[in-house]
């Protein structure tokens, strides 16, 4: 970093060492490439000087969560225009070249990082995942209804659901499913649009209640989450020739997160906490909903759970799925 030492030297520019960087403020993340420039236009407004070193380069927005060893947490405000859409990420603090803000001018503190780090974040994909489990499988089994019979009908029926929804994975256990389907925000500068819909999976959810209701006489109940995908450029899934290796091109982790939440659920449940519902999910995921302005998605209920891709205690929303379909804000999304 040796070519960036001359920059920013002026008394009156706050410099913060990386153990410094101030958490839970916004801040603006940019590339690199822009911080010659920055820095001149900060050196004009400090003299008194017509600048504006808010048009240089593109920012990201986020908001710095917590500070290790090797590395940095952050909430990344990926989309605050159509919906909001909040994504943990993992800054490594290699990428970082320089944290400064000027607190005269009310600058927000700028995080200069690698320009292919930054960009990355806006090609790579990541993922939404979801957990379903059938609810009264242990009676049923009991009253001798899931025979196999009942079980093919379920799967030929998922296999027809699947067909439709092409760009979900599904992995089915019978009485319960994995659902994973990928997405990128889009990077305008590369011509990439996002394809960020939260919205399609609730549906998806709402014809898989219906199918093992009509089938098993069984309702479902899902937990939601979205998270990073290191498999980025990658299929949904990886299947071996022989066929008997299924690969879900995934960590364990975000997998995890979903059986944090569904065990804080269920103690929740248990200890009277709240009742049972048909849905629960990672408030990240919910409140990139883009829901009515009345339904006021903020003030409904939810419980706290202890994240595992996060730095600090969150919470899951929960309800029906009804609920949240008849909700959305535009009707395309009901469809």
């Amino acid at each position: 970093m040796k070519q960036y030492e001359a920059l920013f030297k002026d008394d009156e520019i706050d410099k913060y060492p990386f153990e410094e960087i101030p958490l839970d403020t916004d801040c603006i993340l940019m590339s690199e490439m822009y911080m010659e420039d920055f820095d001149k236009e900060l050196q004009k407004m400090l003299q008194g000087k017509d600048s504006n070193p808010y048009k240089i380069g593109y920012g990201a927005r986020v908001a710095f969560r917590k500070i290790n060893s090797s590395s940095i947490n952050l909430s990344w405000y990926a989309n605050t225009h159509t919906r909001f859409h909040e994504v943990s990420v993992t800054l490594s603090k290699e990428k970082i070249k320089k944290c400064v803000g000027c607190w005269r001018y009310d600058i927000k503190p700028y995080v200069f990082v690698d320009h292919e780090w930054l960009e990355q974040l806006y090609l790579k994909e990541y993922s939404i995942f979801a957990l379903i489990d059938a609810i009264g499988v242990k009676k049923a089994i009991q009253d001798g209804i899931l025979t196999k019979d009942k079980l093919i009908e379920l799967r030929n029926a998922i296999d027809e659901l699947a067909h439709t929804e092409k760009d979900i994975a599904f992995i089915s256990f019978a009485d319960s499913l994995i659902l994973k389907t990928n997405w990128v925000i889009g990077y305008f500068d590369k011509g990439i649009t996002s394809s960020y819909k939260p919205e399609k999976i609730l549906h998806v959810i709402k014809e898989l209640d219906n199918i093992y209701q009509d089938i098993l006489g069984l309702p479902i109940y899902a937990v939601l989450t979205q998270g990073d995908n290191e498999y980025h450029g990658e299929s949904l899934l990886h299947i071996s020739k022989n066929q008997n290796h299924i690969c879900l091109n995934s960590l364990g982790v975000p997998f995890a997160e979903l059986m944090a939440i569904e065990n804080s659920a269920k103690k929740a449940i248990k200890t009277g906490i709240h009742p049972p519902a048909q849905l629960y999910l990672d408030e990240q995921f919910y409140r990139s909903i883009d829901f009515k302005f009345e339904f006021q998605k903020n003030d409904k209920p939810k419980n706290l759970y202890s994240p595992i891709m996060k730095s600090t205690d969150s919470n899951y929303f929960y309800g029906s799925c009804n609920t949240l379909l008849d909700n959305l804000k535009n009707d395309k999304d009901k469809i």
